[in-house]
């Protein structure tokens, strides 16, 4: 084999390697959880995603949720998510924290795309701490984008709004007398 195409080969292998590993499972849901409630989470709840809060996270996402409940964990008025969006053509699992109206913590616990896993890291992710929900149901802030992962980056964004936007729903409801 020539040197020409060993490099090529080894350059091909090199790029299979790192989509092989882009894709995986980060964090259970449940380990995931775990640590957001010091090893005790609350037990679940559910909201149903019917009415006006159907119609508001269909407006958030652009679609349909791809179920008609959502499970939530609350302890006080901090709340913890676990939702799916789909990337380009697979659905990322995230998590995330809601505190005082704000996003405490944003994960990416499992990631099933060949192209765009750069999402998951700190350096993206931070961008939504402390971020809050706009009465148009956008965000406080503009969140850079990623090249070439701009449709994680979109999903990630829409599942930030959309549990924040729960978020207000159900303290809304557990306030009401």
């Amino acid at each position: 084999m020539m040197k020409r195409q060993r490099i090529v080969l080894f350059l091909v292998v090199c790029w299979l390697s790192s989509v092989a590993l882009a894709r995986g499972i980060y964090q259970e849901p449940e380990d995931f959880l775990a640590e957001v409630f010091a090893g005790s989470p609350p037990a679940p709840q559910v909201v149903w995603l019917t009415g006006e809060v159907g119609d508001r996270v269909k407006r958030v996402l652009g679609h349909e949720y791809g179920s008609l409940r959502v499970r939530y964990w609350l302890k006080g008025a901090r709340s913890a998510w676990v939702l799916e969006a789909i990337g380009k053509e697979q659905p990322i699992t995230v998590g995330i924290v809601v505190d005082d109206d704000r996003i405490e913590l944003l994960k990416v616990l499992i990631f099933r795309e060949s192209r765009g896993w750069e999402v998951r890291h700190p350096f993206f992710t931070k961008q939504f701490i402390g971020a809050s929900l706009g009465t148009d149901l956008t965000l406080d802030r503009h969140i850079d984008g990623i090249t070439g992962a701009t449709l994680s980056v979109r999903a990630l964004t829409k599942l930030s709004r959309m549990a924040l936007f729960l978020h207000q729903e159900v303290n809304r409801a557990h306030d009401s007398p």
